[in-house]
């Protein structure tokens, strides 16, 4: 029978090449000198002549082929080889076979990758002049397990082995798919860890490693097998809530994820405890795409966290309201410095003993053109976490230096210090610089830290406070009071005053143990040396409680409101 045209291939009905590929015919072999070189080839090779027939098995084919000592399998054809791929290509034969079809009409070039017991082979089909075929077999095995865990380290956070963004986007995708063609609801909840940051800065990096792997360990134990926990920063979790039934299934999970990881954790014998807060977007209603649903659950992370901490929100419309507003003041704060919109307000400080004013305090306002007034509530905290405290504290800095250089001596002015500037390398120096151009004394200036300062204290904190002590600059702790640690401070640097906190004195009217808390504070400043300055003082009666209990100055409406820099030496006249 005349041997069929290498142009007209069929599939036969076992889905195998009919036609150009038929039964092994013996041929005359290549010269026998040269099997022992082909055969320690790191590929396989085969020749196939153009009947299908196989007339050269070597190094790697020969064994994938069942040959043993190089010697050619009985009935070696091209279809042998075929039905070894289709018993072991898994739901892979369809593919293998569409692209062999293809390559066999075309009589063209190309790959295939198949497995074969148990091997990862790249097939590659060369046609040879006269309808015949070369085959080269190259394992690719350990490529394609090294790619794999590649892929997988791509897609997974090394220090939690959680999903990384990446993978978290790719289910994310793969989730809304499933709400757009069968409604099925899902839920991104954005976790953001509270307190995490004094652990890294006070215990270390790797106890902050450890901790966030227990974190880790608790959110993988509180969902279910079908949600995600990822890790995509820091101390940012998300969890991938699907199949969600109810908006309460969501709740549920937010407030036990709260409740959870503000449990106490054991590290390496540290008893440690932080926080957690919330944002929740679900989907369909806050976003179908995977960027709406990730942006409305950090504007819900974000509310969360400015009510408190320690606390779940679901994202709602107007939130995106207030970020947009939030970034308009942003980009209207870095340019007000440069537009001279800021300005310092002073507000007089009384020593109780003769009624003699001592100084002010300087206090920034903003006079924005078309905002009018912005209150420093909404901008300080802004220019902290953005970055922009520090060179907004340097200009406070120098203005007031200049504006007190204006006052009689020895009237002293207090200017508050953040705990931002305080990690600025050149604090002292800007003081320094600040004294110097003004002129004004360094002893009539007044550093006001809060305990904020030192929370963590450390000796650059130490040193930077002793500085200033050395230059003559007298330093006071604001605030006093409203941290619990506030005495253990007063041990570790001596201030040269102390300021007591608002709330105490607005107490004095309304609980019985107000006058005892500012009388042992006068006590401890008048045992230690140091003036104790009450704050928000607002009527008679409360100045002489205070007066009565041993402080020694006062500040607040009862003696003035603040007043711009230039009414201050008008006040300054009146008073005396």
């Amino acid at each position: 029978m005349a041997a069929p045209s290498r142009n007209h291939s069929a599939i036969d009905g076992q889905g195998v090449v009919a036609d150009v590929i038929g039964t092994a015919v013996p041929e005359p072999s290549p010269t026998a000198a040269l099997l022992p070189y082909l055969n320690a080839m790191r590929h396989g090779l085969l020749l196939i002549n153009e009947r299908g027939n196989i007339i050269l098995a070597c190094g790697q084919a020969l064994q994938l082929l069942g040959g043993r000592d190089a010697a050619m399998p009985e009935r070696a054809s091209l279809r042998h080889l075929l039905r070894l791929v289709r018993s072991q290509s898994r739901g892979t034969w369809e593919q293998v076979r569409a692209q062999l079809v293809r390559l066999l009409a075309q009589h063209a070039d190309g790959t295939i990758e198949v497995t074969l017991q148990g091997q990862r082979l790249e097939v590659h089909l060369q046609p040879v002049e006269g309808g015949r075929w070369a085959v080269a077999f190259e394992d690719v095995t350990a490529r394609r397990a090294a790619e794999a865990q590649a892929d997988e380290m791509a897609r997974h956070d090394p220090l939690t082995g959680l999903p990384n963004r990446l993978l978290l986007r790719e289910r994310l995708r793969d989730a809304l798919g499933r709400l757009r063609r069968t409604g099925e609801a899902c839920a991104v909840l954005l976790i953001d860890l509270d307190r995490f940051k004094p652990v890294n800065d006070t215990l270390g990096h790797p106890m902050g490693d450890a901790l966030l792997r227990k974190v880790a360990d608790r959110l993988r134990s509180t969902v279910r097998p079908t949600d995600t926990v990822a890790r995509i920063g820091g101390d940012e979790f998300v969890i991938l809530q699907t199949g969600v039934r109810e908006a309460s299934d969501t709740q549920a999970l937010a407030r036990r994820l709260v409740d959870l990881i503000g449990r106490t954790y054991m590290v390496d014998g540290h008893l440690l405890t932080i926080g957690a807060s919330v944002g929740v977007a679900m989907a369909p209603g806050d976003g179908t795409e995977a960027d709406a649903l990730l942006k409305n659950a950090d504007l819900a992370l974000y509310r969360a966290k400015l009510d408190g901490r320690a606390t779940y929100r679901f994202f709602e419309p107007e939130m995106d309201a207030r970020m947009q507003a939030r970034r308009r003041l942003e980009l209207d704060m870095r340019q007000a410095l440069a537009r001279r919109e800021f300005h310092l307000h002073y507000q007089p400080q009384l020593q109780l003993e003769g009624n003699r004013l001592v100084g002010c305090e300087a206090l920034i306002r903003w006079q924005h053109p078309v905002r009018g007034t912005v209150s420093p509530l909404d901008f300080i905290p802004l220019a902290e976490e953005i970055g922009l405290i520090v060179p907004i504290g340097e200009w406070v800095m120098r203005q007031a230096c200049r504006d007190a250089a204006t006052w009689p001596a020895p009237l002293s002015v207090a200017v508050n210090v953040s705990p931002a500037q305080f990690k600025s390398e050149r604090l002292v120096e800007m003081v320094m610089s600040a004294l110097a151009a003004s002129g004004l004394p360094a002893t009539r200036l007044e550093v006001e830290i809060t305990e904020g300062v030192l929370l963590h204290e450390s000796e650059k904190t130490l040193q930077t406070l002793h500085r200033l002590r050395e230059l003559g600059v007298r330093v006071s702790m604001d605030d006093f009071g409203t941290g619990y640690s506030s005495l253990s401070y007063l041990r570790s640097f001596p201030f040269d005053k102390i300021k007591i906190d608002r709330s105490f004195v607005s107490d004095l009217s309304g609980k019985r143990d107000g006058e005892a808390i500012i009388r042992a504070i006068a006590g401890l400043g008048k045992s230690l040396g140091m003036t104790t300055v009450a704050e928000g003082v607002e009527t008679i009666d409360q100045m002489e409680r205070i007066r009565a209990e041993g402080c020694t100055d006062v500040q607040g409406y009862l003696i003035s409101r603040p007043i711009p820099a230039a009414e201050v030496l008008d006040f300054i006249t009146a008073v005396r």
